[in-house]
């Protein structure tokens, strides 16, 4: 078993990341007990995951009152709807304050859940079990929680930390191809962030990555949360340095709400979206020729889309995008803040880039 702590004053919690972690009833009980508050706990998952590790869990818990909801899946339920229907269950099931949410199950899950677990009756413990790779490697860690808007990604949410992240890196072998791909996006932007030392390694190590052997999964997985909770625990409400997680995420969100949240995997939209960042971040901050290449041949390697070229079902437009982009919660004031970066390891927020020049970077996808 590999652990990261999360120290925030207040708010510290363990990930722990275990092979075959779903399918140990007695060491899952041992680490989910000491954080449910009472008897009463809402596991809440979605109809592809719930059908295959959610009885592990209830099975773990024989001792609690579990209730459990399933909801649809794909980011485009990660909506008030939803939201609304979790209140709903909670409310029907006559959960009181000192219940415990758990969510099980990818980002879209795990948003949804910590933001319920952030709202209802004010605030309820919860726990993530994330099935993902993607939600492994990031969106389980950190505490931001949220549910996407018609005219923006997480425009409602909460600052929301979980008490304990549980990741069974076993659970990725029944991941789709491209659920499996879609998280490596996520795993390449922590590269980028970290420097040449975890890039070089995902470079050296593809085929291993690739074919999903467990102790290359488990070493990335720790490695991303590593960087992220370095990050996290210095700006937890990213007033400043937390931003460079959102490396490539400006472009991807609005490729996602272009899309109508349902015509790329999040990871998918976050591949495109870092390799037009990377193109402004040459420009602009002499972001090298020679890494720009490499994260592009990475992104190729890892079966990630690596331009928009040549879908006759796209109406996409740079204009749209920059429309899109207005709406991001780096916008202040009416001032874009990109996040780009000078080299492998140096990501830093880039204000007053002229819109001319990222419409000029966005066409060459498009």
């Amino acid at each position: 078993m590999e652990t990261v702590e999360v120290d925030i004053p207040g708010s510290s919690y363990p990930i722990l990341i275990r092979h075959g972690a779903l399918g140990d009833s007695d060491w899952l009980r041992s680490h989910l007990s000491p954080c449910l508050e009472s008897n009463q706990v809402a596991l809440i998952s979605n109809e592809v995951v719930a059908p295959l590790y959610a009885d592990k869990i209830i099975n773990a818990l024989a001792d609690y009152d579990v209730d459990m909801f399933i909801l649809p899946d794909g980011e485009k339920h990660k909506n008030i709807a939803s939201y609304e229907k979790i209140m709903n269950f909670l409310i029907e099931k006559r959960k009181n304050r000192t219940c415990s949410l758990i969510a099980l199950g990818g980002g879209v899950v795990g948003d949804l859940v910590g933001f319920a677990a952030a709202t209802y009756q004010r605030g309820v413990p919860f726990v993530q079990v994330p099935t993902t790779l993607l939600a492994q490697v990031d969106s389980s860690v950190g505490g931001k929680t949220g549910i996407n808007h018609s005219d923006g990604k997480n425009m409602v949410g909460s600052f929301y930390q979980p008490k304990i992240v549980i990741a069974d890196s076993k659970a990725l072998s029944t991941l789709p191809d491209r659920e499996f791909a879609a998280g490596l996006a996520e795993v390449v932007k922590y590269a980028v962030i970290e420097g040449d030392s975890f890039f070089s390694y995902l470079e050296s190590n593809a085929a291993s990555i690739m074919s999903r052997t467990p102790r290359v999964l488990e070493t990335i997985i720790k490695r991303c949360c590593e960087i992220k909770a370095d990050i996290v625990v210095r700006d937890e409400k990213e007033t400043g340095l937390r931003a460079v997680l959102n490396f490539g995420h400006t472009f991807g969100h609005a490729l996602e709400l272009l899309g109508g949240y349902s015509k790329w995997l999040h990871g998918e939209a976050i591949s495109l979206g870092m390799l037009i960042a990377a193109r402004l971040s040459k420009k602009e901050l002499g972001f090298p020729k020679e890494q720009e290449q490499r994260l592009f041949d990475l992104l190729r390697v890892f079966n990630l889309p690596v331009a928009v070229k040549g879908d006759p079902s796209l109406n996409v437009s740079a204009k749209a995008m920059i429309q899109a982009m207005g709406m991001d919660k780096k916008t202040i004031e009416g001032e874009m803040n990109y996040v780009l970066t000078k080299g492998f390891g140096d990501v830093c927020i880039k204000q007053k880039v002229e819109n001319d020049r990222v419409a000029e970077e966005i066409e060459s996808f498009l």
